[in-house]
């Protein structure tokens, strides 16, 4: 479904007329209420909330959650950079990267966390900071994703240490006389409470190694159901067995262990719409033609379709709207054939038409699910296009500009000139 706010047509053509299409609107009363309901995830011996602000990065957002209670996860360290200058105290914030940036020893001065995700980074870590405290993120052997690249767990994926590598930690443990205080898992995207489950088991099984451990991550991933065909994680299902499992952690170790969840896509996903014009209509013929409604948007907003076969759902806005419906295949304005929005579910090469409105040149069609992983992961400047705007649909009704549109000079302002 679209956001639960629906935006009116008159709300898109004022929308239109102040800040262009395509823009991206965020509800903030979504937003809050998805934030709430990470807030009660079961817990035994404490809760802390990080968002994943890699799926929505605007400071604005990041200033509601912080707000509201949340910590925040860091995947490098611009993202680091980013929060800061967001106003998000360095003690809310965890750095867990692929990457582990050269002024990562500045950035733990500030007062972050940092999870070491590799034995490398456990190495550079101990010879800067030797004696000091440090989490680690493990790759419990277990991974989960309607996609291999949405899954970040198991022998697939690079994603923290392998479990089966704790000689190498046990040692560097040793060398440097670090404390690990912590242990973060995640394993990639899901719903179903029984991975979940499995997954904590594990996790918990390697803490027992780690006497040290106070904390234990189990990263993100609460899938959200976009479309009628995708479900929503339960996180009172998800989390209770979990609970469960720490309790009982407890009786047999008398270690009593918080918990960490790091929701990004449960947290602002369904709080965005990406609202776009119809800019042409055009068919093929035969057997296997197809309509097409060309988007003033497309891989330059919304990549999830064309990188994962993601699902998403539309609405078309019209002047004279119509109850009549066609099959087409709605597509992008980049001069790129996999820029294509309504692909086969996990299949971003196949084509998939979906039945929509009639429509015209001119035409609004509203894209739901956009308010993780699109405007934070967009094919940026592709055919020279600009970044859209942002905006917040606040709690009383106002919208409230987020973010402006990039203008040419911006694309072009890092570009050095050079004699020919």
């Amino acid at each position: 479904m679209i956001a639960n706010r629906k935006l009116s047509f008159a709300a898109v053509e004022q929308l239109k007329a102040d800040f262009g299409t395509p823009l991206y609107v965020y509800d903030e009363a979504q937003l809050r209420h998805a934030a709430q309901k990470t807030l009660a995830f079961p817990n035994a011996f404490g809760l802390t909330v990080r968002f994943a602000m890699k799926a929505c990065p605007n400071a604005a957002i990041l200033k509601v959650f912080d707000a509201m209670g949340l910590h925040f996860d860091a995947s490098s360290g611009y993202e680091v950079r980013r929060l800061v200058k967001a106003g998000i105290s360095p003690e809310k914030i965890s750095l867990s990267t692929q990457e582990l940036p050269e002024d990562f020893g500045e950035l733990l001065g500030w007062g972050i966390q940092l999870n070491a995700c590799s034995l490398s980074q456990l190495e550079r870590f101990g010879q800067a900071f030797p004696g000091r405290r440090v989490g680690l993120r493990l790759n419990p052997g277990l991974g989960s994703g309607g996609t291999q690249r949405t899954n970040v767990g198991g022998p697939g994926s690079s994603f923290g240490i392998w479990y089966e590598s704790m000689e190498g930690i046990d040692a560097l443990i040793e060398k440097y006389d670090l404390v690990i205080e912590r242990i973060h898992s995640h394993i990639g995207s899901g719903s179903d409470p029984e991975v979940w489950q499995r997954a904590s088991g594990l996790t918990l099984e390697l803490v027992k190694r780690f006497p040290t451990v106070e904390t234990v991550n189990l990263g993100g991933g609460f899938k959200v159901g976009r479309v009628p065909s995708e479900q929503t994680t339960d996180l009172q299902v998800v989390g209770e067995p979990m609970k469960a499992q720490f309790t009982a952690f407890a009786a047999e170790t008398g270690r009593k262990l918080a918990l960490e969840i790091e929701p990004g896509t449960y947290l602002t996903a369904l709080a965005g719409t990406l609202v776009s014009s119809i800019q042409d209509v055009v068919s093929t013929t035969g057997v296997e033609g197809n309509i097409f409604y060309k988007l003033d948007s497309g891989m330059t907003e919304i990549l999830r379709p064309s990188m994962y076969g993601a699902q998403h759902p539309f609405m078309v806005l019209g002047a004279s709207e119509t109850s009549s419906l066609q099959r087409v295949l709605v597509v992008g304005h980049c001069c790129e054939s996999g820029d294509i929005l309504t692909p086969a579910p996990g299949q971003p090469e196949v084509l998939a038409p979906i039945e929509l409105p009639v429509a015209a040149i001119g035409d609004f069609c509203l894209i739901g699910g956009a308010g993780a992983y699109c405007a934070g992961m967009p094919a940026k400047n592709y055919n020279s296009f600009p970044e859209s705007p942002e905006v917040l649909w606040r709690e009383d009704g106002r919208f409230c500009l987020i973010r402006k549109r990039q203008s040419l000079d911006q694309i072009l302002e890092n570009e050095v000139s050079i004699s020919v």
